[in-house]
């Protein structure tokens, strides 16, 4: 078996990737890392550290111009402004309509993207950290337990039944990811969350926020911030 995990260099494809070397071993895991016109390289360099960390190979893969007409918050060619709060109150706001910061079905794409590289580099299974906190309100649609059904219905089929997605998270919130990776002692050190490019993490948009609370409900700190606690 040879496993393919999409890696953006935070916390749950760096757990994915933990989860799949610790499955099949370094040699049967290759990473897949998507530029798609966000605003920072940050979690590209991440992706990078930690699969060198882990000895595994990161492909890259530009999909930058598919995404050229999107407003989405989180890319360079935006005119909004990254929300500096929790997802709830964004939520609130839209009226359980995507956040802003959603890319336009870009689960989706990465999945049929990383499955034609999948196939083509003999591998068996897509890893990929979807969680229930994501698409909790609606907040990422394509981060749902329905979206991931569906898509790996479709990837199986359309594979010729040999190829299939598995989301180890998905029912899971951002604590259990969190929890899974401390007992697989994962670098979290090395990983990138924040939707800010900048030297340290900006601590007020949602995924920070989420991140944060993750590392607490495990009685611990997120290691980025030990250095500006201490």
């Amino acid at each position: 078996m040879r496993a393919l995990v999409l890696c953006s260099g935070g916390i749950d494809s760096s757990t994915c990737l933990a989860l799949a070397v610790d499955k099949y071993g370094k040699d049967n895991v290759v990473a897949l890392s998507m530029s798609y016109g966000q605003k920072h390289k940050k979690e590209i360099e991440s992706a990078e550290k930690i699969c060198k960390y882990y000895g595994v190979e990161l492909y890259k893969l530009d999909l930058k111009k598919i995404f050229q007409y999107s407003n989405c918050s989180l890319l360079e060619n935006s005119t909004e402004s990254i929300p500096k709060e929790t997802y709830a109150k964004q939520l609130e706001k839209t009226h359980s309509q995507p956040v802003s910061t959603y890319v336009p079905f870009r689960n989706g794409l990465f999945l049929s993207s990383a499955a034609s590289f999948a196939l083509s580099k003999d591998c068996d299974v897509i890893y990929y950290g979807a969680h229930a906190d994501d698409a909790a309100g609606n907040a990422y649609p394509d981060c749902s337990e329905a979206f991931n059904n569906a898509m790996n219905t479709a990837i199986y089929e359309g594979s010729g039944k040999k190829l299939k997605i598995e989301a180890p998270f998905i029912k899971e919130n951002k604590a259990g990811v969190v929890k899974k990776g401390l007992e697989l002692k994962v670098p979290y050190e090395l990983t990138w969350s924040c939707y800010e490019g900048k030297d340290e993490p900006c601590l007020k948009c949602g995924t920070c926020i989420d991140r944060m609370k993750a590392f607490e409900l495990n009685g611990t700190v997120d290691p980025l911030l030990k250095n500006s606690i201490n």
